[in-house]
């Protein structure tokens, strides 16, 4: 499971809090078993590691210094569509919020930033995690 440390960042006011939504944790959980599975566990620590060591730190103190999901060039109707459906879903919850993408060296992770507010401070969630010769997220389904 997550470790306690990827959520700390209520300690600093200045820094942006750092959450995971439940379908992120769901991609962890299907990480590591395909890391045991594989009779390599030690590649979901070190995936761990990372998040915790190094993306959760770097996203508390720049969340917007992922790539705009939704400046990619989008290659099918299908996947249009589908664009659409998430902005549709992401303007309903917040003005400002943006979907981004954070490259790791493996894996990608879909986030979405929800910039200060008056009397709230910054909020990054993360969405989804993915190796990066899987397909695609799937935000739609869970899966």
């Amino acid at each position: 499971m997550l470790r306690a440390e990827m959520r700390h960042a209520g300690e600093d006011r200045s820094l942006t809090a750092v959450l995971y939504t439940a379908n992120f944790a769901l991609n962890l959980e299907n990480i590591e078993a395909y890391w045991s599975e594989n009779g390599f566990a030690e590649g979901y620590d070190r995936l761990l590691d990372v998040l915790s060591e190094v993306v959760v730190p770097n996203l508390e103190r720049h969340p917007g210094m992922g790539r705009p999901f939704f400046e990619r060039v989008i290659g099918s109707v299908e996947a249009e569509r589908i664009v659409k459906r998430i902005a549709s879903r992401l303007a309903g919850l917040a003005r400002n919020a943006q979907i981004r993408e954070y490259v790791m060296d493996e894996y990608l992770v879909l986030y979405v930033h929800f910039p200060a507010k008056a009397k709230q401070s910054s909020a990054v969630h993360l969405l989804a995690i993915r190796h990066q010769k899987q397909l695609g997220f799937d935000l739609l389904t869970g899966r």
